[in-house]
């Protein structure tokens, strides 16, 4: 069955505590080509049918008014899982 993807990620100006603490261990492990890490949440929304541009609307409203807390989070993405072959 068809899946839409949302990424939901922190606003800019909301600390991220799991980030930072990601980001402080990955020179322990001896990776240490990064700046910074952001944690976020991803949701897949399984279609029944056909994923069309009501559909994609409809899982972007879904983001806005449920999957997101709107005062600290931005909805980076909704989009249609590519199928695996």
């Amino acid at each position: 069955m068809p899946r839409i993807i949302v990424d939901v990620m922190p606003k800019p100006e909301i600390l991220d505590p799991q980030g930072k603490a990601i980001a402080n261990e990955l020179p322990r492990i001896g990776l240490t080509g990064f700046t910074g890490v952001r944690q976020g949440r991803r949701f897949e929304l399984t279609v029944a049918g056909e994923v069309t541009d009501e559909v994609l609307a409809q899982a972007r409203e879904a983001a806005e008014k449920l999957l997101s807390n709107p005062v600290i989070e931005d909805v980076v993405s909704v989009s249609e899982l590519a199928e695996e072959n």
